[in-house]
């Protein structure tokens, strides 16, 4: 029989743990379950791998410090430099020198100010316009790839339409009958006409996964359809999509720069297209002031060689066939087997 005593003895040893308060809705939220957690890691874990490549692969090094040096020159060099590009000077079509050290154009404009700006407005444009080309060929892929039925049908249709469609031709004519004109304008005709054939690739990659065994392990598990298409089957296509980005924004680029040569943007706004319509204009080629059109045409190749370069980096890491020229001609000899020869069978 217990005696008073030893009941309040008993009351006071109990835990102090027991008498906590829960935790509260917050703290819930914030951390992950072991599930969810673990099904995050196995979604990045290609896009890290991919990364990691990336980074020891010499060609996307090259590529990457020369598209790096345009992004800091795009970021960075207008703040440096307070000057109007657009103002006039007394030193007309000055050669390059110590003061102008691009020279200046027919009206005296500096043709160094305009370079930097304009390589501020055209990448921002074609980076811009490639991410949103990116994104959409992506949706209308993944989903139709992913879907089939007549949710792929419907969207294959639209695809093979645009697909037909002649891309710069219909950005020319677009761009020539719509009212606004601009940068904004330009980029949408551009976006328009090339998205069809990034996500016909992207349905293709996804028809050959939407029935592999992490896909079907994923489906009768119960988790959703667009977790298993944005969490299961796109990070394993993340070398195409990045490659279609990267090839994506060197035809944005270019093609911005042709509309705009042609007259077709706005030629109030500094950027590299406008200059070349500038100096068309002006004769530059006929008075001998090959510094404004060169400048900006070396900007264009330089960058889109840097682009080009990662853009082969992603293809030796998507495909390893690639990283030799042995490689190269053994891949080409399986698929063309009479008509070249490798080193090794030489």
């Amino acid at each position: 029989m217990n005696t008073p005593q030893k009941e309040s003895a008993e009351s006071q040893t109990i835990p102090s743990a027991s008498i906590l308060p829960p935790p509260t809705a917050s703290a819930q939220v914030a951390t992950l379950t072991p599930s969810e957690a673990s099904s995050l890691s196995r979604a990045l874990l290609p896009v890290r791998n991919a990364l990691e490549s990336l980074g020891r692969n010499r060609k996307a090094t090259i590529g990457v410090c020369i598209v790096a040096i345009f992004l800091i020159l795009a970021i960075f060099g207008p703040f440096f430099v307070q000057a109007d590009p657009n103002a006039f000077s007394p030193d007309l079509l000055q050669e390059p020198s110590a003061t102008h050290w691009l020279g200046t154009t027919q009206t005296g404009q500096d043709v160094f100010l305009q370079v930097l700006v304009g390589t501020r407005v055209s990448i921002l444009w074609g980076f811009a316009t490639g991410l949103f080309v990116t994104v959409l060929s992506v949706l209308v892929g993944l989903v139709a790839g992913y879907m089939g039925g007549i949710v792929d049908d419907a969207l294959t249709l639209l695809v093979n339409v645009f697909l037909v469609l002649p891309g710069f031709p219909l950005a020319v004519v677009l761009a020539a009958y719509v009212p606004i004109k601009g940068p904004f304008t330009v980029a949408m005709v551009i976006a328009l006409t090339s998205w069809a054939y990034q996500a016909r690739v992207l349905r293709a990659q996804t028809l050959t996964m939407r029935h592999r065994d992490f896909v079907e392990a994923a489906r009768s598990s119960g988790e959703s359809t667009w977790r298993i298409i944005f969490f299961e089957i796109l990070p394993n296509e993340v070398a195409i999509v990045a490659s279609g980005f990267v090839g994506t924004a060197i035809y944005v680029i270019l093609a911005a720069a042709g509309l705009e040569f042609l007259g077709l943007g706005d030629s109030n706004v500094v950027d590299w297209g406008t200059m070349f319509y500038w100096a068309q204009n002006n004769d530059a080629l006929l008075l001998g002031a090959w510094w404004w059109y060169v400048a900006p045409g070396l900007c264009i190749a330089l960058l889109g060689a840097g682009l080009a370069l990662i853009n082969f980096g992603i293809d030796e890491i998507a495909n390893p066939n690639l990283r030799s020229i042995r490689g190269f001609k053994r891949m080409l000899a399986q698929i063309y087997p009479l008509g070249i020869k490798t080193a090794q069978d030489a």
